[in-house]
């Protein structure tokens, strides 16, 4: 009996298709990957990455056939920090955020780098800017939040303050840290500080004293926190100072020669915006000639609100978080 003769792939054969299948796979999940990396909906990530690669590594390469030769120039470009608001990722309109819309004097500037997005609300009129702390401060009770010292005062805006006692980690925010100063008085603190004060003819201070030499300055309201970036002109900030400047949401505050106040959230720890330095922040507040300014607290405190509404995300799943204080931006003309 003729057998018949069996047909197959040989043994080398199966081998080449295996090996051939399996570059294929790892081809197309390369691929996949750095289309995720460099052309996915994460940017500030994109941004950070192009910068770090080696203009001479396959990974350059790999990165240049996702976004293209142009594209990958534009983002190696050095950083400029920009003031524009054609890209707004808040719910406010683009007529609410337009410069003075509202003939008020304040308006929102969206501003943006390689690892931040945040705004800046300008302030024209520094009468207008003000600090409201916890009313229930003594009672144990939780502070409220940012949008309920908004509506307690009728103000038209506001940020978070000053840095809050948290012991036990339940972080309520019904102590302010620090030295608090509130219509004249000395609420709380006493020891050398870095604040964040504000005259009684409405000038912003930004330095280290104790609650009376802030008083004896004529501070009339003040919360505390730090650094200091900017103090009557000069850049106060010493790079290296500290372990906490890491890319991270900020919130500070700053004045012009004019008496402008500057408001600064910036937003972080996000795919779109990883935070921002303390040198970054120096670097914004020059860029908006400011004379003062100071940090205040950042992380998941970091909030703003204009007319009502978040201008941005805030890190809270819970939006804002239980302040100890606030500034707040009066709504009358």
């Amino acid at each position: 009996m003729t057998r018949k003769k069996r047909i197959g792939l040989s043994p080398l054969l199966t081998l080449v298709l295996c090996l051939v299948t399996a570059a294929a796979g790892g081809a197309y999940t390369v691929w996949s990957l750095a289309e995720e990396k460099y052309g996915g909906d994460h940017p500030a990530y994109t941004k950070q990455a192009v910068r770090e690669l080696n203009s001479s590594s396959m990974e350059y390469k790999l990165a240049e056939k996702v976004l293209g030769a142009d594209q990958m120039a534009a983002l190696r470009t050095p950083d400029q920090t920009v003031n524009a608001n054609e890209v707004l990722l808040s719910e406010l309109s683009k007529e609410e955020i337009d410069p003075d819309t509202n003939g008020d004097g304040v308006y929102i500037e969206h501003i943006y780098s390689a690892t931040y997005e945040g705004y800046m609300m300008v302030v024209k009129d520094p009468k207008k800017v003000f600090v409201a702390i916890n009313p229930d401060m003594g009672s144990g009770r939780a502070a409220p939040e940012l949008e309920d010292y908004v509506e307690m005062h009728k103000a038209l805006a506001g940020i978070n303050g000053g840095g809050f006692e948290d012991a036990g980690g339940t972080g309520n925010g019904s102590i302010p840290a620090g030295i608090t100063i509130l219509n004249g008085k000395l609420i709380s603190g006493g020891s050398p500080q870095p604040i964040l004060g504000i005259t009684k003819d409405h000038k912003l201070v930004t330095l280290t004293t104790t609650g009376q030499g802030a008083l004896d300055m004529g501070v009339v309201e003040a919360v505390t926190f730090g650094p200091t970036f900017i103090t009557n002109g000069k850049v106060t900030y010493v790079p290296g100072t500290d372990n906490l400047n890491n890319l991270n949401p900020r919130t500070a505050v700053g004045q012009t020669k004019d008496g402008t106040f500057l408001l600064l959230v910036i937003d972080g720890r996000g795919p779109s915006s990883f935070g921002a330095k303390y040198e970054d922040v120096v670097k914004i507040f020059q860029d908006y000639e400011a004379v003062m300014a100071g940090n205040l607290d950042g992380g998941n405190s970091s909030v703003m609100i204009y007319n009502g509404r978040y201008v941005h995300y805030p890190v809270s799943m819970y939006d804002s978080r239980n302040l100890p204080s606030v500034l707040l931006v009066r709504g009358d003309k």
